[in-house]
């Protein structure tokens, strides 16, 4: 009884092992689990292990303090919040000092912003360590300014760093994950912004993007928009109002936005001399005869226009599957390209990564035995290739017609040389730098700096 620490309502603690000095902490004997204000959490392997690696600002209301840590991860647990709210979250084990005293003790990771304290001590943690005064505050004392100036802002004021978000909506994905460690690595301050959970104030003297909790993101200097296709018309809303502000979108969102319109860029792309398979285009199951005709016959490939990943795209072998498939689409109202088959290719295509008018990366595709779609999400599978001076040339043509600083261009060979598929705008890292081992995430945080002119 004599040993335990009394603590108030409210009360500075530290943890040393995650080199956080000091940060203030609700003291809750009602709430089970502890909980630390984390951003940017990232899971990695380390000697074989399960880590998690995160961002906390210590300080209430105040971004620019930020302290990286890194812990082994002991869990993942769903946590039910006060108001009821259930959240999956990471669990760490780290050394909590308070009183004078240290011990081990099982944080969860979880976002706070919008709550009154960055840290949350829970009744695991203190039971048999601590005895609480609800009527009190501060017992064990509070750091100074002076001391909280010298502890977070002495360190901060020498970092020279750009700010970037990345603009997504899953941050356990392989590309997210990469980005935001090249950009860490090259000293910048990076922030994953999930789309669901950023809006907008629209206003002619003041406008404004907020993050739930009410964090407004007016002070970033650039931002990598990574937006899923179901999240088209939001994400590039968001993208307009980070350029509104006049802050650097990697793709812009006029790029973004046609890029993910398959007819208007096989469009764009033919009248900048880009050349593609014979496709054809009709509104009416009227036309589908003469259709299959245009594009040489069967077989013949049949794509959704917003389909995605190899998804909603279609071998038809003979003239009658294709009248079926067509059709078929046509009675949903779905829009269609027809498309030449390339027979010669044998399943494969090239995959070349362009980034600020280069080709950084590029990797052939081969799909799975029975698929005759190369891509990665549909089981084909990536290796080095060399590509020719020509291929080279439509891919960086491609990008530059698309106005995309970033793209991923698809292109398939044939008989009457390199054909465009495709050029995506939010391409996936995975494969490609698995594939080639090479750094694209940097080249994509390099692109950035070349627009600032930062070194």
């Amino acid at each position: 009884m004599l040993d335990k620490v009394i603590v108030g309502s409210e009360e500075w603690c530290s943890f040393p092992t995650l080199g956080i000095p000091t940060i203030k902490a609700r003291v809750d004997s009602g709430a089970k689990t502890s909980a630390l204000h984390a951003i940017n959490i990232v899971t990695f392997e380390k000697d074989s292990e399960s880590w998690v690696k995160f961002d906390v600002n210590p300080i209430q209301n105040n971004a620019k303090a930020v302290i990286h840590c890194e812990a082994p991860l002991v869990d993942k647990r769903v946590v039910k919040s006060s108001s009821g709210f259930r959240e999956q979250r990471y669990v760490i084990k780290t050394k909590l000092e308070i009183g004078g005293k240290t011990w081990e003790i099982e944080v969860t990771l979880t976002n706070r912003d919008s709550m009154g304290f960055r840290m949350l001590l829970g009744r695991e943690a203190m039971s048999g360590r601590v005895l609480v005064d609800p009527e009190q505050r501060y017992l064990l004392g509070q750091p100074t300014t002076e001391k909280l100036k010298e502890y977070y802002y002495a360190s901060n004021e020498s970092k020279k760093g750009l700010k970037i978000g990345l603009l997504a909506s899953n941050p356990e994905l392989y590309s997210n994950k990469r980005i935001l460690e090249a950009g860490e690595l090259r000293g910048h301050e990076m922030h994953f912004l999930n789309l669901k959970y950023c809006y907008m104030k629209l206003d002619a003297t003041k406008p404004e993007i907020h993050y739930r909790g009410g964090k407004v993101l007016n002070d970033f200097d650039a931002v990598i928009p990574r937006i899923r296709p179901s999240m088209t018309y939001y994400g590039c809303a968001l993208t307009r109002q980070f350029e509104a502000l006049k802050v650097f979108a990697l793709n812009n969102a006029s790029a973004i936005t046609q890029s993910r319109d398959k007819l208007f860029s096989l469009q764009l792309l033919l009248n900048n001399g880009v050349d593609i398979p014979t496709t054809g285009f009709a509104n009416s199951p009227l036309d589908t005869d003469d259709l299959i005709k245009m594009v040489g016959g069967s077989p013949l490939i049949v794509k959704l226009l917003e389909g995605t990943q190899g998804k909603g795209v279609v071998l038809a072998e003979t003239k009658k599957a294709a009248e079926s498939v067509i059709n078929a689409f046509k009675s949903l109202n779905a829009n269609i390209l027809v498309q030449e088959f390339i027979k010669e290719a044998n399943g494969k295509d090239l995959r070349l990564f362009v980034v600020d008018g280069k080709v950084v990366a590029a990797m052939q595709r081969e799909a799975a035995p029975g698929e005759f779609r190369a891509n990665i999400h549909m089981g084909g599978t990536a290796s080095v290739v060399k590509i020719t001076s020509e291929e080279k040339k439509i891919a960086i043509k491609a990008a530059k017609a698309m106005n995309l600083k970033v793209a991923g261009v698809d292109i398939i060979r044939s008989s009457k040389g390199p054909l465009l598929l495709e050029v995506n705008s939010s391409p996936g890292l995975e494969g490609i730098e698995g594939a080639t081992q090479k750094d694209i995430a940097g080249e994509m945080i390099k692109a950035i700096e070349k627009n600032f002119k930062w070194k």
